[in-house]
């Protein structure tokens, strides 16, 4: 791959991917909202996410787009904040399909984030791609809104994928580091009733799934990017506090959570809401994962 371009490439995926190809890509240009630099391989390019500019021209010839813009969850959904939630998602995702359209030599891929969090809340039943069913509530809202602009570009040269991603455990960042510090603390208990699933993925299984779609060309569409098997949020907990040895771990009680949310400014359901998604697409098409087991995920990101 001689040039791969990742808009809004500052945060915390955004960084996994660039340290992960790095090495396998010629150049790596980053649009970001900062200051326009280079460094080694990689060239930052300044862009507003909203409107077109020099950085359109960057897509001539790239091979690859991947879009990980978006503002975070992680706060009280204000008024205020729903609307930059999915502004954020909304308007960078049709700019980027407008600049598409200009080029006279568009990259051949254009991976574009969602959020596995657009299926309803599952207890039983395990969410793919093709029977996974469709929740309520603003989160998917925004999802389904996400989704309906990025399918909505003609991009006849460009093959579009929407990553329906749950939560990238990471080192460097991601739900896993406040969860951890938690659980040092001693409040690594089931958060709830700990019957929620929860869907993750390794931070290196997040890097090579996205490659192993970038080189797989017969995938296209929606994919969900989590681990083979979901786990309830007490066994994660249990997993957790067993791989740093803590003796012991305070359950949080749902009225603790919300209290808590409340106190921090951000939403419970973050938390509560079971996200029982399973990666059929991925597995159909032959992708193997270094890193299927949470017990050892964990390990080799704690230590």
């Amino acid at each position: 791959m001689k040039k791969m371009i990742i808009a809004s490439g500052t945060g915390f995926l955004g960084k996994i991917l660039i340290e992960y190809f790095q090495s396998k890509v010629d150049t790596i240009t980053v649009l970001t909202r900062g200051k326009s630099r280079i460094e080694n391989n990689i060239q930052f390019i300044h862009w507003d996410a909203k409107t077109l500019g020099d950085w359109t021209k960057e897509l001539d010839d790239a091979d690859i787009l991947i879009n990980m813009s978006g503002r975070s969850v992680d706060c009280k959904y204000t008024k205020k904040n729903k609307d930059l939630i999915l502004n954020s998602r909304v308007q960078s995702t049709a700019i980027l399909g407008e600049a598409i359209g200009r080029c006279k030599n568009p990259p051949k891929i254009w991976i574009n984030s969602s959020t596995a969090t657009i299926y309803r809340h599952s207890i039983d039943k395990e969410m793919d791609e093709t029977n996974g069913e469709i929740g309520t509530g603003f989160s998917v809202k925004v999802a389904i809104l996400w989704e309906k602009i990025f399918f909505k570009q003609q991009t006849p040269k460009t093959r579009k994928i929407a990553l329906r991603t749950s939560i990238v455990l990471g080192k460097n960042g991601g739900a896993l580091q406040p969860i951890l510090q938690l659980t040092k603390l001693g409040f690594g208990g089931k958060q709830g009733n700990g019957n929620q699933r929860i869907s993750w993925i390794h931070q290196t299984d997040f890097a090579r799934s996205l490659e192993f779609i970038i080189n797989n060309t017969q995938i296209k569409g929606v994919i969900n990017i989590v681990s083979p098997k979901p786990i309830t949020n007490a066994m994660f907990m249990k997993t957790l506090r067993k791989v740093i040895k803590s003796p012991f771990g305070i359950p949080l009680s749902k009225p603790l959570l919300k209290l808590g949310a409340e106190i921090i400014r951000t939403e419970p359901e973050l938390i509560l809401k079971s996200r029982n998604v399973i990666p059929k697409k991925l597995e159909n098409n032959g992708f193997k994962f270094m890193h299927p087991n949470l017990d050892c995920a964990l390990q080799n990101l704690t230590n």
